[in-house]
């Protein structure tokens, strides 16, 4: 069987954990973000802080960082990485009815931490839906990407929107 370019796969197809043993230590970032889409009242609620279970920005922020330290206890082939700095920052958007999540991973490494952005980036989404759950079922999450990536091999990447 040919070669994968899954790195993921060997040449049987198998799945495993990519040996990143060899490879330097680098310094690394990720950057990722997501919206969260909700009623007028509900992002009114976020912003006024009147929530009834509290500050839903300041406890996503904390399960943002909580998230992307254990990204490797729940994607099956992450490495555990030591993590030198998480920022979870939102922008409220008023047009929109939506809350903007950026996640901005870093780490001293021989592999990335893409992966600990994008979870940190679902998580706090999924926070603010359960803080806020119970004024608006019907918030929407979505558009969760990777914005930039600096580090290692491959080097800079960044989306062109």
């Amino acid at each position: 069987m040919a070669q994968s370019p899954l790195t993921h796969f060997d040449a049987a197809g198998q799945a495993h954990m990519v040996d990143v043993g060899a490879k330097p230590a680098t310094a690394r970032v990720a950057i990722a973000g997501g919206t969260i889409r909700m009623q007028p009242a509900t992002l009114a609620l976020i912003r006024d802080g009147s929530a009834r279970k509290g500050d839903v920005l300041g406890i996503a922020r904390i399960a943002a960082i909580m998230a992307a330290k254990k990204t490797a206890e729940l994607i099956p082939l992450c490495h555990p990485i030591p993590l030198t700095h998480v920022a979870c920052d939102f922008e409220l958007d008023e047009a929109e009815h939506a809350v903007r999540c950026t996640v901005r991973a870093e780490t001293v490494g021989g592999t990335g931490v893409e992966m600990e952005a994008l979870t940190a980036v679902q998580v706090a989404l999924l926070t603010i839906y359960d803080m806020c759950k119970a004024a608006d079922r019907g918030m929407v999450m979505g558009d969760v990407r990777l914005l930039e990536k600096r580090g290692g091999k491959s080097g800079t990447w960044t989306r062109g929107e």
